[in-house]
């Protein structure tokens, strides 16, 4: 498993894949400090606050870039060794098909804690650079608190996007997965079924907000039983795979 791992690890180091996902990850805090540069000009006399500056762009994270940036991250760690034709040897040398999937689960648990990370440094930085108002070191714990909750639900729903990438063995399908999951996303951000959707749900409980007509244990109940199901299908369907 350790071994594993460590291969993965330096597959990474010799791409420009985690470069590029750095990109990614700036592109929420980069695009929300021009958005209150732009208000602030518009009203000076209301203060910007690093705590809804913090708020806002985790939401946009987890609303629109996340959802992308981690289905791209996922369909390269999965989808690799069939570009490269590296499988058939690899499962040969004898790797347990549980390992293999085990490791790469962790390899995308680090990529993904490394860019919730990133971006929270990051607004912070912009946060400073535009001297918002009201930073504290409660802001500070509770911001990151956030940010590493909507990363570590993010991780959890990759499993259907990992079930996709092995079913289609292609990056399209699993890019217009994560699409359509966005655009829904999107949709339904205002409406009472956000608490509902698995990757809207998520919103709800980084942001603790509350929708009346669902308690908060749906939004709960509905990314881990998403998440379950498909890591269960991703088992399943890798293990009885006919690899040629």
């Amino acid at each position: 498993m350790l071994n594993l791992l460590y291969t993965e690890i330096l597959k990474l180091k010799r791409s420009k894949m985690f470069l590029i996902s750095i990109i990614g990850a700036s592109v929420t805090p980069f695009m929300c400090f021009i958005e209150r540069l732009s208000m602030r000009k518009e009203r000076p006399d209301i203060p910007i606050l690093f705590k809804k500056f913090f708020s806002d762009t985790n939401f946009y994270f987890i609303v629109l870039i996340g959802i992308l940036l981690y289905g791209v991250i996922t369909a390269y760690i999965f989808n690799r060794e069939y570009i490269e034709d590296t499988l058939k040897g690899l499962l040969t040398i004898p790797v347990s098909r549980i390992s293999f999937i085990v490791s790469k689960f962790i390899m995308l648990l680090i990529w993904i804690m490394v860019l919730t990370i990133v971006s929270w440094i990051l607004t912070l930085v912009f946060g400073l650079i535009g001297q918002f108002e009201g930073l504290s070191i409660k802001v500070l714990i509770n911001s990151f608190k956030n940010y590493i909750i909507g990363g570590s639900f993010l991780f959890l729903l990759t499993t259907p996007v990992i079930f996709v990438t092995f079913l289609f063995k292609n990056f399209v399908p699993t890019i217009v997965f994560t699409i359509g999951i966005t655009m829904v996303n999107v949709l339904i951000t205002n409406s009472r079924y956000v608490a509902l959707f698995p990757w809207s749900a998520t919103v709800i409980i980084t942001d603790n907000t509350f929708v009346s007509k669902y308690p908060l244990m749906y939004s709960y109940i509905s990314i881990f039983v998403t998440s379950i199901i498909g890591f269960i299908a991703t088992i399943v369907y890798f293990k009885k795979e006919d690899i040629n």
